[in-house]
């Protein structure tokens, strides 16, 4: 098939094609005596892949990394990837929970200290911060948490921040 038909039954751009064939995720297709490119079904298979592997959060690099080597890998290798790939949206919510929670308590000390006619401290931001993730269990923190956002805001000025 040629790049458009490709194209209609992968909902891709022609160029997209053309972007994953330079950079390795798609096998060269053969030429026609007119110099088009012929794709294969499998390359609409590996096409699929990519766009699959893609909505999932795999990076092009990792897929790439994936296909080196041979047209298909072992089940349990796709396992494991997949698995990694579960480990890493558990990390990542994890951090956005906490990051949430930050935010929540930045707003509601803001709110407080605003309503009470006063500048807000960086200080006192770090302050409720900390206590707030102090108050969280344990098991709700995600692994090797170094409390970033606290350290940060311990290390602003100390130039009150103003309402308006």
């Amino acid at each position: 098939m040629k790049i458009g038909e490709l194209a209609n039954k992968t909902g891709m751009a022609a160029s997209a094609i053309r972007f994953y064939e330079q950079s390795g995720l798609l096998p060269p297709p053969e030429r026609g005596a007119n110099g088009y490119r012929i794709y294969s079904d499998a390359a609409l298979k590996r096409l699929q892949l990519v766009q699959i592997a893609q909505n999932l959060g795999f990076s092009l690099d990792s897929l790439r990394s994936a296909f080196a080597g041979s047209e298909d890998f072992s089940r349990d290798d796709l396992l494991e990837r997949l698995d990694a790939r579960v480990r890493e949206i558990d990390q990542l919510m994890a951090g956005l929970r906490v990051q949430r929670q930050d935010l929540a308590t930045i707003r509601a000390t803001l709110r407080d200290t605003w309503s009470q006619g006063e500048c807000a401290d960086p200080a006192a931001l770090a302050d409720s911060m900390a206590s707030a993730r102090n108050k969280l269990a344990p098991s709700s923190r995600p692994k090797n948490e170094k409390n970033t956002s606290v350290h940060a805001a311990k290390g602003m000025r100390t130039a009150g921040i103003r309402h308006g």
